[in-house]
């Protein structure tokens, strides 16, 4: 199960709602949250760096506007080196040629966030917004069992999607 509440993010526990109106939250499976969030993030046109969740003992599942960093609790070091990596990764879709807007970072590349180098270095999979919100929908189908209190959509030109 999985409570998408797409149009909220929470800073330091506050919900600061990213969109005029509110979407409301809804409990979905995590087969029917991929059919509701793929096409939001197929639309989204700015640049994400996604990390792959740890599919054992992952919370939330969620998206972080670059200006929303440290105010969400980022560290310094590890929001700085998602900014560098947001800034500086270009170049073509692995899957289509199209421009890439999302870097995807697998758990073997990056297990925790904590790894600031890792996240720094990793080489990622390029991918462009239509394939990108495939990769992550289908990460989320594989995991057999989670309860997920929290999923948003993407809401800024530039962010992370981070787990806890």
């Amino acid at each position: 199960m999985a409570t998408f509440i797409p149009d909220t993010l929470y800073l330091r526990g506050k919900a600061a709602p990213r969109r005029d109106p509110v979407r409301p939250e809804v409990s979905l499976c995590l087969n029917c949250l991929a059919t509701v969030l793929e096409p939001e993030l197929t639309a989204h046109s700015g640049r994400v760096v996604a990390f792959e969740p740890d599919g054992e003992s992952f919370t939330q599942y969620f998206f972080v506007g670059s200006k929303d960093f440290a105010a969400a609790g980022l560290r310094p070091e590890v929001a700085a080196a998602i900014q560098k990596r947001l800034e500086h990764f270009g170049g073509a879709c692995s899957e289509c040629g199209e421009p890439a807007t999302w870097l995807w970072i697998s758990r073997l590349e990056v297990s925790s966030l904590d790894q600031t180098e890792r996240i720094e270095e990793s080489p990622g999979a390029k991918y462009c917004s239509k394939h990108g919100a495939v990769k992550l929908c289908q990460t989320l189908g594989k995991i057999e069992e989670a309860n997920l209190f929290y999923v948003n959509a993407p809401y800024s030109d530039s962010g992370a999607y981070v787990w806890i």
